[in-house]
């Protein structure tokens, strides 16, 4: 460790709030307003089973094992004491934390003292995946950081029977909560494992010997694969991937506004090039070789199913950014600019936030209107032109799954991995997502239907309302037998005449 007094950004004090300001975006929001976070609460909903006299007419949940249900586990123990809405909210918050808490550790295990790049790296804990609301994968991600800091730790210390003991069930509860964090704690783990037997003196076959022995108590998921394969949709085009994953990095602090989220990685990027361009960087090896094995998994793994490749870009990025150790005039400066980049990015993510928080109340109001257990298909119109701000009400229906016990057509498929089944008759084709998705008219945008051929086509009979979000002008024709029970601005509710 470093004998050197800590300067300003490596106190202790200055750390703690570091992480606590990482949170602060969160906190006004009445619900974190990320894309899918309401199709979970949905889920969760039917999983707590307090509505079960109505919800299971419609849905049937069971528990599997399988490699992500961390998150769902946990609001299963808390939810009953704490509410739904509540603990989703806590856990969302301390995900952000503990990913900071991460990030922060990281560094001062490898560098011996936290490096000024790690306070760069931590507007990235609000990167696309936790935009997009994929809890499981962000809680995941989250106890990876802290899990590779606690292995680079036991391993300085030479600790490493401990390690191997501990490290059992770490890897299979981070396993569980989402199997993509267990690849990547293992991706990291080997590679650190592998160039501390090259600094041992080593030669590169017998480091990657000894690196895979190491790692051998992080193998034990491994065994579930065996009769479990990750299913859902999404495609394995490798190839075709390809054209988008420079974009992944583009987009990796994709909010809302283009200018400043582009320019922000711009900067961020320009300050790596400065860093390792000046001599008094230093690289630590461990690190190094974990961000550039991140980035070859990251290439050679497909889009698949929820933006699998594009997931992992930020974190090639964060740790990118902690393998550089900065001295002198140049780490104080860089410090400084990196503040100044935490402090911005904060401030833009918590206006975002609360922008899209007060606009998710103001559509919620629907709810009011519809009496509990009732059946609501909601049709969300999507905009056909490109955007770069996050569409942030994607499943916002899925609300009346939460708070009025409602079926609505929003859940997600994912085939055999699914805990949650839909077995509401008489709703095929209008059954889960991507039915509730529509477009206001024929652009081109995947297989959806436009706002008008839903309403002609859903089955009437099997539901009670029609929720629509940003519809454009209808046709009175469509909604002949609908009766219109509120709107504003934005959305209308419709009850279905019988």
């Amino acid at each position: 460790m470093n004998d050197a007094p800590p300067c300003w950004w490596q106190r202790p004090r200055t750390l703690a709030l570091l992480i606590l300001l990482t949170a602060v975006p969160l906190l006004w929001p009445p619900l974190p307003p990320l894309t899918d976070l309401p199709a979970h609460m949905g889920r969760y909903r039917v999983m707590l089973g307090t509505d079960a006299d109505t919800l299971s007419q419609w849905f049937d949940f069971e528990w599997k094992l399988i490699g992500y249900i961390g998150f769902d586990l946990i609001v299963n123990a808390l939810a009953p004491f704490l509410g739904l809405e509540m603990t989703v909210k806590l856990l969302v918050l301390l995900t952000a934390m503990a990913s900071a808490a991460g990030i922060l550790w990281i560094s001062r295990e490898a560098h011996g003292r936290v490096q000024p790049l790690a306070i760069l790296a931590l507007p990235f804990v609000y990167n696309l995946a936790f935009q997009f609301g994929f809890l499981n994968y962000c809680l995941a991600m989250a106890c990876t950081l802290n899990a590779f800091a606690l292995w680079l730790r036991l391993g300085r210390l030479e600790k490493l029977r401990l390690r191997a003991a501990i490290f059992v069930p770490i890897s299979c509860a981070i396993w569980l909560i989402h199997v993509v964090g267990w690849l990547v704690l293992g991706l990291f783990c080997f590679a650190a494992e592998l160039m501390r037997r090259r600094e041992a003196g080593r030669g590169w076959i017998a480091a990657i010997w000894w690196a895979g022995l190491s790692c051998i108590p992080l193998a034990l998921p491994f065994l579930r694969f065996l009769s479990w394969q990750p299913g859902g949709e999404g495609t394995a085009d490798w190839l075709g991937s390809l054209a988008y994953k420079p974009g992944w990095f583009a987009m990796a602090l994709r909010d809302r506004w283009p200018v400043l989220d582009i320019g922000a990685m711009g900067l961020a990027a320009v300050l790596f090039y400065h860093a390792i361009r000046s001599p008094e960087a230093r690289f630590a090896p461990r690190l190094a070789a974990s961000a550039i094995g991140l980035l070859l998994l990251f290439v050679a793994m497909p889009f698949l199913a929820a933006y699998a490749d594009a997931r992992l870009a930020p974190f090639v990025i964060i740790l990118a950014l902690l393998a550089i150790r900065m001295e002198g005039r140049t780490a104080s400066r860089i410090a400084l600019i990196a503040l100044a980049f935490f402090g911005v990015r904060t401030i833009a993510t918590t206006t975002s936030f609360a922008i899209a928080g007060a606009d998710w109340q103001q559509r919620l109001v629907a709810l009011d209107h519809v009496p509990r257990g009732q059946r609501v298909l909601g049709l969300v119109t999507a905009p056909c032109e490109p955007q770069w701000a996050m569409f942030r009400i994607r499943h916002l229906t899925a609300m009346a799954i939460v708070r009025r016990a409602s079926f609505t057509n929003d859940q997600f498929d994912l085939g055999n991995s699914a805990t949650l089944k839909i077995i509401a008759p008489g709703v095929e084709g209008f059954a889960m997502d991507p039915s509730h998705t529509v477009t206001p008219y024929h652009c081109g945008l995947g297989d959806f239907r436009t706002v008008e051929e839903a309403l002609r086509d859903f089955p009437r009979d099997r539901f009670d309302y029609v929720w629509l979000l940003d519809a454009p002008a209808i046709d009175a024709g469509v909604t002949a037998g609908l009766t219109p029970v509120w709107r504003d601005e934005h959305d209308q509710l419709f009850r279905i005449h019988r």
